[in-house]
């Protein structure tokens, strides 16, 4: 079954006015949009538009709680969820400090809250659902910005030293609080977070988002705490970012957060795709809830490379992201090279950015999104533009092609 679907964007404070309506051909909202969510996840299920296909289901959560063999198929179903959730995401000012648990972390953490009595609404509640919440990133305006990961430990000793020089070359310099970060530093990333965000180290901050400020011309690391800081008025976060990776996205290049990564979308708009859950762990750069001894038991403090994920490119025109995990995996097709013949092993979403086709048959134009059930398989999409189509990953030995696919590439 091809089911159209749809939803509107929601307003998070921190979400670009008009970003995603402009993406998808929309009159804007009037107001930030910050995601739009094409999925089954209870926080904002795509709504059905055409209910007499699903059984009167309204959405996809109600149609799968329904008839999940007819939805997911006999694979999927036996997990009792879509396991999978695409967004459109369209940050016009910074998100939080955040990391994600592992499936491990996430289902013991959802238990031991539950056995404390923790309400699922509770806003000191940690873990919403018992689900690992690994996502992807594929930006699509033009540039992309984010934090993500830790740097190497040398490169952040390399920036502390130069603002500590930057404090001595002040009129008013205040050496005590930057020798406290500089020997935290020494004992390691864990024990600086734990420091900045467990309430000691607020003269350091205070400190650096002084000279971030007033430092003409000041090096991209301070300027990336001045921005931070100006956003969240005195937020240790901002502060945070100095131990962190900065990196910027061109357009159709992605960055995949495994379990651990600490990461925050700074500015840009991209197609997101996650497992479908709803356990974050902050770390700054927000007013909710921080659990710093919780969030230290899953970040992953070991400097990383920062985690571009390169596509594969089975077909002409076909670009898949594929992680390391089963939940999802992620075609983008440019259908201006090829048109496009995907075969799935679940249930998929697809969603038009750009141009006109057809897909399975059905008329598309931009902003035009589909639930596709495992039946529908091969997926044809012609015509010209861009169109995502998200699916559950295939086992790492074979792709999603078509047998005239792969006869393509011979």
């Amino acid at each position: 079954m091809l089911i159209p679907i749809d939803n509107g964007p929601r307003p998070y404070a921190w979400g670009a006015v008009g970003r995603i309506s402009a993406l998808l051909g929309r009159p804007a909202a009037g107001g930030p949009e910050a995601e739009l969510w094409l999925g089954a996840h209870a926080g904002s299920p795509a709504r059905v538009l055409d209910p007499a296909a699903t059984g009167g289901a309204v959405d996809l959560r109600e149609w799968i709680a329904q008839d999940p063999g007819s939805a997911l198929g006999a694979h999927v179903a036996a997990g009792g969820r879509l396991p999978f959730l695409l967004k459109v995401l369209a940050a016009g000012s910074p998100l939080s400090l955040q990391a994600h648990p592992n499936p491990e972390q996430a289902a013991e953490g959802f238990a031991r809250e539950n056995a404390a009595g923790l309400a699922l609404d509770a806003p000191d509640r940690n873990y919403k659902d018992p689900f690992h919440k690994p996502e992807l990133i594929v930006a699509v305006s033009e540039t992309f910005d984010a934090l993500c990961g830790f740097r190497p430990v040398a490169e952040a000793r390399s920036i502390l030293d130069t603002i500590v020089e930057l404090d001595a070359a002040s009129a008013d310099p205040e050496p005590e609080p930057l020798r406290a970060f500089t020997k935290h530093l020494e004992d390691g990333y864990s024990s600086t977070v734990a420091w900045l965000l467990g309430g000691e180290a607020g003269p350091a901050v205070a400190r650096i988002v002084h000279l971030a400020a007033t430092v003409p011309d000041c090096p991209a690391p301070l300027a990336t705490v001045r921005d931070l800081a100006a956003a969240y008025p005195g937020d240790p976060g901002a502060a945070v970012s100095l131990l962190l990776n900065r990196v910027r996205l061109h357009r159709g290049e992605a960055l995949y957060l495994p379990a651990g990564n600490i990461h925050a979308y700074l500015d840009g708009v991209g197609i997101e795709l996650m497992a479908a859950s709803d356990n974050v762990l902050r770390g700054g750069l927000t007013a909710k809830h921080i659990d710093v001894p919780e969030l230290l038991r899953v970040l992953d403090c070991d400097p990383l490379p920062v985690p571009r994920l390169d596509p594969e490119r089975p077909a002409p025109g076909v670009r898949l992201f594929r992680p390391d995990v089963p939940d999802f995996a992620l075609y983008q097709l440019d259908l201006d090279t090829a048109p496009a013949s995907i075969r799935l092993d679940g249930p998929a979403i697809a969603l038009a950015t750009s141009g006109r086709g057809r897909i399975v048959g059905t008329d598309f134009a931009p902003g035009t999104a589909w639930y596709l059930t495992p039946e529908e398989s091969p997926v044809t999409v012609t015509g010209s533009g861009e169109v995502f189509l998200a699916t559950v990953a295939a086992p790492p030995t074979r792709h999603h092609l078509t047998p005239e696919h792969q006869e393509d590439q011979r």
